[in-house]
């Protein structure tokens, strides 16, 4: 044999052994980004669960958190401070889903899931009067896309099936 025919039969075991590896290497590399995204997603739905759970766990700052989505500048300045503190842990988490989206680890069809939701919140003037006490505390880009959110909303929906007379709103959000 020859030096030539040596080097095209070196090339072609190169070949055949390398082209599985890096099959096999790009479908590894495929699962484990899948499986990264599918925590991502995960850990924040705890997250989300973790922070709603004083909504359905404390009747009292229910109460509070439905006085203060039609009106924060109503609240006394105890349950300013107890709302506030509550909208900077969802809106944290509302930011942290933004640049989970931005890198990639939420779809775009989570992330309009979640700009839903946003802008049933942001809908509600409390909401909206509160982000404007706070919205210095996000990143410019995050605030972008809850402004354009505001500057988007329609009427508040998202209790107004409820019956809310029974937790001392004011008269005229009722």
């Amino acid at each position: 044999m020859n030096w030539q025919m040596l080097t095209a039969i070196g090339q072609l075991a190169t070949v055949c052994i390398g082209v599985p590896s890096v099959i096999y290497f790009a479908i590894q590399l495929r699962e484990q980004n899948r499986e990264r995204r599918q925590s991502a997603v995960n850990a924040l739905t705890v997250q989300w669960g973790e922070l709603t759970k004083a909504l359905h766990e404390n009747p009292e700052f229910t109460a509070l958190f439905l006085r203060g989505v039609h009106s924060f500048h109503d609240l006394d300045a105890v349950s300013k401070l107890r709302f506030s503190a509550f909208q900077n842990r969802f809106f944290k988490n509302f930011e942290g889903m933004y640049y989970s989206r931005q890198e990639g680890i939420l779809t775009t069809d989570l992330w309009n899931e979640i700009e839903r939701t946003m802008s049933d919140f942001l809908a509600y003037k409390g909401v909206q009067e509160w982000w404007q006490t706070r919205r210095h505390w996000h990143t410019e880009a995050f605030a972008r896309v809850v402004d354009g959110i505001i500057a988007k909303c329609d009427e508040p929906t998202a209790y107004s099936t409820y019956d809310l007379k029974q937790v001392g709103l004011p008269k005229d959000s009722q």
